[in-house]
């Protein structure tokens, strides 16, 4: 998103054009990217590692500035200006981009949360991404828009989440959040989500790329 930008990438004419690559793109919302800038790696957070950067005069500082219903501000790696990314500028750059799949933005949670946080972060997740569906329908561009589903390893969050992003007209739905410390928490939750999710649309597990968890997920 900072560099080299949304609008050099479509005046080169869309990232097929940029990379050379004639199948189809799938691009992120840049929810994961916000979230390590907090916590760090998936597996930094899961051992209590936040990450943060230190200014000359010792004070640990995080690039995440804030999180609010608006979108989250952070700071720029490349010059620490301040950044606003919101559900609508995150599609609008995925326009741009001309990615085939679009990813809404959401909140990626942290695995150690508690049950308050987690409820506050799913339903901001919903209405992030109803914002990024509408705007998306505004100019669909022959691209999709798949839903993330939230909730952590608790499953009555997940069906909450289920419940709400199917009852809006998503193309598809990924599996995201927090997908438990180990393998086999994580195939546990996918025993429980995927066959509440609709038979007759797409599915795509964020996040996931090791060959031994990938081998127990199919």
């Amino acid at each position: 998103l900072p560099q080299p930008g949304p609008e050099v990438i479509r005046q080169a004419g869309g990232l097929h054009k940029f990379v050379n690559r004639t199948k189809p793109i799938i691009t992120d919302s840049g929810g994961f990217q916000v979230f390590s800038l907090s916590h760090g790696s998936v597996h930094d957070e899961l051992n209590m590692k936040a990450r943060n950067s230190k200014t000359r005069d010792g004070v640990w500082t995080s690039s995440m500035l804030k999180l609010s219903e608006e979108g989250v501000l952070f700071r720029s790696y490349l010059d620490g200006t301040k950044v606003l990314l919101t559900p609508e500028s995150s599609v609008a750059a995925q326009k741009a981009y001309g990615s085939d799949i679009i990813i809404p933005l959401d909140e990626l949670p942290p695995y150690h949360i508690t049950p308050e946080r987690l409820h506050h972060s799913v339903f901001l997740s919903h209405r992030w991404m109803a914002r990024s569906l509408k705007r998306h329908l505004e100019e669909v561009n022959q691209q999709a828009m798949y839903a993330v589903v939230h909730g952590g390893v608790d499953h009555d969050m997940r069906q909450i989440s289920i419940d709400y992003l199917t009852s809006l007209p998503f193309d598809g739905y990924c599996i995201g959040g927090s997908l438990g410390k180990d393998r086999a928490e994580l195939v546990h939750l996918l025993k429980f989500v995927m066959p509440r999710l609709p038979a007759d649309k797409p599915n795509h597990l964020l996040g996931i790329a090791d060959v031994p968890s990938i081998q127990e997920c199919v």
